[in-house]
């Protein structure tokens, strides 16, 4: 017979594909459980149901986490045994859960971590890349000028080791190019798609070959973790402190040519290799940015 779990908040890692990257562990916890908390319980479901865990379930993710947490919570305190479930992989890492356990350790809960599988971890020790030193940042934005900004960041800080991101399938390829804009072709990256799935697959080489391979397919599919060799020892090609002059010499170039701002972007853009309308998002972002700053800055008293 189970021996009955002690209260507490409990995090469970779910498979990341095959349903056998559960450990017996997580099963036990599953089952001797009182609730749930699932980022989809329709997903769930179907990993109960399939080891034959009848424990009530209900819903916890990024939209009603917070609303959530406090029912959960008055539950724990009075001795309640509440299980915490992403769709797949580690609940709180780039999914739901971080909230509820902040609050279960404020309330002086005991917060138990149920390891098991996690994307990231898996993508890094099969890629080949560092693994001494290495930085999980989750999901780039979505936005192509807020992501590119980000890629810009990285590079100026010259992180070492091996950077570890999340991607959705359908904007890798534009994810690829900004790295390759700014670090050059031959970055070296590795696309882990579909981890302990079926169709499983690494790909390991420079920015620009895996770019074209992607680029060939009829389309992207499956989860994606997409790691770089952080590229320390490079120069990146498009420098932060570079990008923001970029209206000044485009404006100088006009001044001193007695060109229009097109003509100007298409000579500046022959000068840094860069396309023209690569250099006109840069351009924009930049003018985007400065205004920002200037609504921010405090407004002088009269």
């Amino acid at each position: 017979m189970q021996e009955p779990l002690d209260p507490g908040l409990y995090l469970v890692a779910t498979p990341i594909g095959n349903l056998e990257d559960i450990t017996l562990l997580a099963l036990r916890v599953l089952k001797g459980v009182d609730r749930i908390a699932c980022e989809d319980t329709r997903q769930t479901q179907k990993l109960l149901n399939h080891f034959g865990i009848a424990t009530p379930t209900e819903s916890c993710h990024e939209h009603n986490e917070r609303e959530r947490t406090a029912a959960l919570i008055e539950a724990l305190k009075a001795g309640a045994r509440v299980a915490v479930v992403s769709d797949a992989g580690m609940p709180g890492i780039s999914d739901p859960g971080s909230w509820l356990t902040r609050a279960a350790i404020a309330a002086g809960i005991p917060v138990v971590p149920i390891p098991g599988a996690n994307a990231a971890l898996s993508a890094l020790v099969a890629s080949g890349l560092p693994v001494q030193e290495f930085h999980f940042l989750g999901f780039l934005p979505e936005k192509a000028g807020a992501r590119r900004t980000r890629i810009e960041e990285l590079a100026a800080r010259a992180e070492k080791g091996t950077l570890v991101f999340y991607e959705a399938p359908h904007r890798i390829l534009d994810t690829l190019a900004d790295l390759e804009a700014v670090f050059g072709p031959d970055l070296r990256v590795v696309v882990a798609r579909e981890l302990t799935k079926l169709h499983e697959e690494f790909l390991r080489g420079s920015v620009a070959d895996i770019r074209r391979e992607l680029a060939s397919r009829d389309r992207v599919r499956g989860e994606i973790t997409l790691l770089v060799q952080a590229p320390a020892e490079l120069r990146p090609r498009v420098r932060c402190e570079a990008s923001a002059k970029i209206a000044d010499r485009v404006a100088r170039l006009q001044t001193e040519a007695g060109i229009d701002e097109k003509e100007a972007l298409k000579r500046l853009a022959r000068e840094l290799g860069q396309s023209k309308s690569e250099l006109y998002r840069e351009l924009q972002r930049e003018r985007a940015q400065s205004q920002t700053k200037q609504r921010k800055s405090p407004v002088p008293s009269p």
